[in-house]
């Protein structure tokens, strides 16, 4: 059983520090275009408590569709968290954290738009872009 932690992050120029709880840290990558597009790669997030979570200094954001938004650092441009318009979650990225928090990759969002230049070792779940589209369909009323 997993016990909880508090972890500490900050965006590359250091204005923006975050801090969170995690209980069962795990790292998520995303390979859809708005990721790739935000990013320049994919997303990697890592899977924190939303409550008690905290954001401070000049985090930005915006929001990239009817549903999502994603946050920046105003001053350097870091990519601070993926967010969820309705619910108000944020999804951090893993990259704040040392070391990712010491979490292992378990999951891979759309795995089969990333590019043919790169591919993520290991036995994590690599879901396709059908697969992740019926996990987030709930949310649609569909299951």
């Amino acid at each position: 059983m997993d016990t909880a932690r508090q972890i500490e992050g900050r965006c590359l120029c250091g204005a923006v520090t975050v801090r969170a709880m995690v209980t069962n840290p795990i790292v998520r990558a995303c390979h859809c275009d708005m990721c790739r597009q935000h990013t320049s790669s994919m997303f990697m997030s890592l899977a924190t408590e939303q409550d008690g979570m905290e954001v401070t200094g000049p985090a930005k954001s915006f929001q990239s569709s009817d549903w999502a938004e994603r946050g920046f650092c105003e001053v350097c441009g870091s990519t601070l968290w993926y967010g969820t318009v309705e619910d108000g979650a944020r999804h951090l990225a893993a990259g704040l954290f040392e070391n990712a928090a010491g979490a292992p990759l378990k999951l891979e969002f759309f795995a089969d738009m990333a590019p043919e230049g790169y591919a993520l070792a290991g036995g994590h779940r690599k879901m396709t872009t059908e697969e992740t589209a019926v996990l987030f369909a709930h949310d649609e009323g569909d299951e």
